[in-house]
């Protein structure tokens, strides 16, 4: 046997759970299709809950995150008439970090360097073979050669396109999806937060959202038809859609300049279970998609990391399969419910094509409700810094 797991996808949720194998002595080979710059290199998701947070801890890569990152106590959401705010702090005693996740990745890289891991990129056409028996490996070709690496359990942390969950065959895995008729609009600009929180805007010129990096490096987004293409916003049409959307004393005040990122996302709820077949697993984006309206995707595969690595170290260390056995049951409980969290955001946040005039005053009654209930932030607030694992 060549390592004890084989872990495909060096994204995040690769490298952390390598990380917290590695520290209890568990080795693994981490096989990644990109470079490392260009991993590095992408543009992700930056709110991380409580306990994304306590994993990376655990981890021993939280440093940075701890020195650099900015706490955040609450968020707000708005429409054309109310800005409310949901206060996680007073309403659950915890808060969130915002922390991107380039920063995330490049704090496991260097600890997994530190450690000495081994994380081979580059790697193409790989193929899991023998998942379902006690002796699976991981066929690749590196450099034009093939190659297979043999090993005790398989971690497919490959994304939603990747080879790990078509390994599965067909009917043995159920997939659920909800694919939504509107994307994002992304821009990183070098400008200030319009805000010092989060301001998810609902109104009558449709979605947006005003997020940040840092004090210096803002992320803005704005609901477009999938239809649009980037080259079709130019920065002052986007700077103008999005000043429409967000409270007009946030807007006036809103610093502009030139985009230094621009893109647009698909939104999409997708789950496919199980997340266990034989000795493979499916990690994060490999089993589920969030869209990105209640800031789940990254926290969400920090917990199946959770679930896996206390599993699968009971595994190879003890032999007590229990934990790899309760595996996908235990992670698909927690997906479920950050999926109707993210669901519920999407619906209550956005206008739908062809929608009739009483969805749009079902928002204005949710955020009004919202602005009345202390229950009802509450249970907003819970969703969003993090259901307990």
């Amino acid at each position: 046997m060549d390592t004890e797991v084989a872990i495909i996808g060096g994204g995040p949720s690769g490298l952390l759970l390598s990380q917290l194998l590695n520290r209890a002595g568990v080795a693994t080979v981490v096989l990644e299709r990109a470079s490392r710059a260009h991993v590095l290199s992408r543009i992700r998701a930056g709110v991380l809950e409580a306990g994304t947070m306590a994993l990376l801890q655990e981890a021993g890569v939280a440093e940075r995150m701890m020195r650099e990152g900015h706490p955040h106590a609450g968020c707000y959401l708005t429409d054309d008439d109310l800005m409310v705010r949901i206060n996680f702090e007073e309403l659950t005693g915890k808060s969130v970090m915002v922390y991107g996740q380039t920063e995330v990745t490049a704090d496991l890289y260097a600890a997994q360097e530190a450690m000495g891991a081994t994380v081979i990129h580059g790697v193409q056409d790989v193929v899991i073979d023998g998942a379902d028996t006690p002796a699976p490996a991981v066929e690749y070709t590196l450099n034009g050669e093939r190659k297979r690496l043999t090993c005790a359990y398989v971690a497919g942390c490959d994304g939603f396109h990747g080879v790990s969950r078509k390994t599965i065959p067909a009917a043995k895995r159920q997939e659920f999806e909800r694919v939504y008729p509107f994307g994002w609009l992304g821009v990183l600009s070098r400008t200030r937060p319009a805000h010092e929180e989060l301001i998810y805007a609902s109104s009558g010129h449709g979605f947006a959202l005003a997020s940040m990096r840092n004090e210096n490096l803002s992320r803005y987004y704005v609901q477009v038809p999938l239809t649009d293409k980037v080259e079709a916003w130019s920065d002052q049409r986007f700077w103008d859609k999005l000043r429409a959307c967000l409270p007009g004393d946030v807007a006036a005040a809103m610093e502009t300049g030139p985009s230094i990122e621009k893109s647009i996302a698909p939104l999409r709820s997708f789950v496919s279970e199980p997340l266990r077949w034989g000795r493979l697993f499916l990690v994060g984006d490999a089993a589920h998609i969030v869209p990105p309206t209640g800031a789940k995707g990254l926290n969400l595969a920090a917990s199946d990391v959770f679930y896996l690595y206390q599993a699968l170290i009971s595994a190879v260390k003890s032999g007590d399969t229990a934990g790899i056995d309760g595996y996908s049951a235990r992670a698909l409980t927690r997906i479920w419910k950050a999926m109707r969290f993210s669901w519920q955001m999407t619906t209550m946040l956005h206008q739908f094509d062809g929608e009739d005039s009483f969805a749009g005053q079902m928002r204005k009654a949710t955020l009004k409700h919202l602005s009345q209930s202390e229950t009802a932030r509450r249970d907003l607030a819970e969703n969003y810094i993090g259901l307990p694992y």
